[in-house]
């Protein structure tokens, strides 16, 4: 007995819509329609372990194959399989029950918001229309003294089904739903296309998937193995079958495995990353019940999370989702929290119960420690025992240990430490060097992130600042109680000022004469420690109201030693020569000195050696 009649909808354009709006990608029908024949499938499982289901399992398996010839795509279970009823139930009303809402509530909607609407009104079996002009479904019932079901269906709200005997009948449970492929979707007849697509979203699904008589997927992949049976090489490998392009090996991994408040399992890699801030974006692969969704997981992994490698799932998370759901959804928030949570008690767990084995490491991880302090506070709270401080000697501290080294040499007349450091030592060696000779110890900040990470830290730390080594004159870096009387007189020291104005003639570079050490070099050239870290961190995206300090000139001091014999030279023989010289090598000293200054420098370098 065959039946026809309309899908139970109050429009005639669902088809189209599905087809033209509603899939931001036309690849996602294959997904589909092999997920529900893998639920199919494990389904009957299930019945079968509760005693409901008696009969022979058989072999489970889901098979896609592909006739270019005939222009037919077939995908087949031997699953649960369903009645007419059931087809007229699952296909025909419930799929659309919510059908005319969405046409006027969805159909202007971005992309993103469209793909989170398959679920919501279990629109994913008419995926299949995206790219076929006919669906028909087999399908036989896995209960007892039931038919063959057949249904057919052009893409418009008219169907037909019937219960065909005989030959036409279906010999063996399950279901059959075959694609009559529509001209306009011929790559979708390509072997090569669809076993692309099928790896992508299929390759760890929990059921058997034969594509063309070949094997496609890993049913057991190691995140859904217990850790205690895994070894370092079975997550090595696994990295390898995630990254085949990858030339390193993780530095180490995170098994994730939770049931409560929300189900998670997964493993995160941490990879070797660049010595530079460098984000490599979808490393992380998003699935749900081992079908993958996305490598977009950005609200459901922390922002800074995102130079981690490996693989989340969820059951928690729909196979659909847009970016306002996950930004939305309470179980995503608790999933982002439990994650960073997770990664930070691995790297306090590896830092004590292996320090030389973390510092090896640090140079790989550093930068991603400090990104997760500067972006996420509590974080923070846990890092901050566990992020590293380098030394221009190479020597790592925790931030306690660096403070309680400096703590006896490098207070301030007002009982503040002072922290020194370079972001270049080899380019700022002298100023290195001479505060390295008053015995202070300078730490190394050359990363990209540091202007931040520097800034957080003396927002953090009571009575603590930071001064960059060229910030200031050594003396001046951490003033004490004690004072350095100057040999010239008020006036002596007015004319040296003027002396050294007239011979650099720059409005950019600010005069002064102070008294500092005879052994101090007779002219330092220095910026203003609170302007150059604005300006860097306007240079390195710290936004907002830095950025009014990128227009602003650039300006230094130039502080002029009136208690050098040099500087004492050019007051006693009013030699503006000597001046610009003594200026030019402050100039040399800081890197600043090129081109025509450099080349005149030389020049009076060698007639003053003659």
């Amino acid at each position: 007995m065959q039946e026809t009649g309309s899908i139970s909808i109050h429009t005639e354009n669902i088809f189209p819509i599905i087809k033209k709006f509603l899939y931001s990608d036309h690849e996602i029908f294959l997904r589909e329609l092999v997920s529900n024949a893998v639920d199919a499938t494990q389904k009957l499982k299930s019945l079968a372990q509760l005693g409901e289901f008696k009969g022979e399992l058989g072999e489970l398996k889901v098979r896609v194959t592909v006739d270019k010839e005939a222009r037919k795509i077939t995908i087949s279970d031997h699953g649960l399989g369903m009645t007419a009823e059931e087809i007229k139930k699952y296909i025909n009303q419930i799929a659309f029950s919510g059908a005319t809402e969405f046409v006027e509530q969805y159909k202007e909607k971005d992309a993103a918001t469209k793909d989170q609407i398959i679920g919501q009104f279990g629109l994913g079996f008419y995926s299949a229309f995206m790219v076929a002009k006919e669906v028909e479904i087999w399908s036989k019932s896995y209960k007892e003294d039931t038919v063959t079901a057949h249904w057919v269906c052009d893409g418009s709200t008219q169907f037909t089904l019937d219960e065909p005997t005989g030959e036409h009948a279906k010999t063996e449970r399950g279901t059959d739903i075959v694609l009559h492929v529509a001209e306009d979707s011929d790559e979708f007849l390509e072997e090569a296309r669809l076993r692309t697509i099928l790896t992508k979203y299929c390759k760890f699904l929990p059921v058997p998937i034969e594509f063309e008589g070949q094997l496609i997927n890993d049913t057991s992949p190691i995140w859904t193995k217990q850790p205690a049976e895994l070894t370092d090489e079975d997550y090595k490998k696994f990295y390898q079958e995630l990254y085949p392009m990858s030339m390193d090996e993780p530095l180490f991994w995170i098994h994730l495995n939770v049931d409560y408040p929300f189900n998670l399992t997964g493993i995160l890699y941490f990879p070797k990353v660049k010595d530079e801030l460098q984000f490599s974006r979808n490393k992380i692969q998003l699935y749900s019940r081992q079908v993958f969704i996305t490598d977009e997981v950005k609200d459901v992994v922390p922002e800074f999370l995102m130079l981690l490698h490996g693989v989340i799932d969820s059951p928690d998370i729909p196979l659909n989702v847009s970016r306002s759901f996950l930004q939305a959804d309470a179980a995503v928030r608790k999933i982002n929290t439990y994650i960073t949570k997770k990664v930070a008690d691995k790297l306090s767990g590896l830092f004590k119960q292996d320090r030389p084995g973390y510092e090896e490491k640090w140079g790989d991880i550093g930068m991603f420690v400090k990104y997760g302090m500067l972006s996420d506070e509590k974080f923070y709270d846990k890092a901050k025992d566990f992020v590293l401080l380098k030394s221009v000697n190479d020597k790592l501290f925790t931030i306690n240990e660096y403070t309680e080294h400096i703590q006896a040499n490098q207070q301030d007349k007002d009982g503040s430490t002072v922290v020194l450091y370079t972001n270049d030592a080899e380019h700022q060696h002298g100023f290195v060097a001479a505060a390295q000779e008053r015995g202070y110890d300078v730490l190394n900040f050359d990363h990209i992130l540091d202007p931040h990470f520097v800034g957080q830290l003396e927002q953090k730390l009571e009575k603590t600042s930071f001064k960059r080594v060229d910030a200031d004159t050594v003396s001046k870096l951490i003033e004490k109680d004690t004072t350095t009387e100057s040999v010239l007189s008020e006036d002596e020291q007015t004319k040296l000022s003027d002396l050294f104005k007239s011979a650099i003639a720059n409005e950019a570079m600010h005069v002064k004469v102070a008294a500092l050490s005879p052994q101090d070099a007779p002219v330092v050239i220095t910026q203003n420690e609170f302007m150059r870290r604005m300006k860097d961190m306007q240079r390195t995206g710290g936004g907002g109201g830095m950025q009014m300090f990128g227009a602003f000139p650039e300006s230094y001091d130039v502080t002029v030693n009136a208690n050098h014999p040099l500087t004492q030279k050019v007051l006693a023989e009013g030699g503006e020569k000597i001046a610009k010289q003594a200026f030019d090598l402050a100039l040399l000293a800081q890197g600043m000195l090129k081109g025509e200054a450099l080349t005149q420098f030389v020049k009076r370098s060698t007639e003053l050696l003659e």
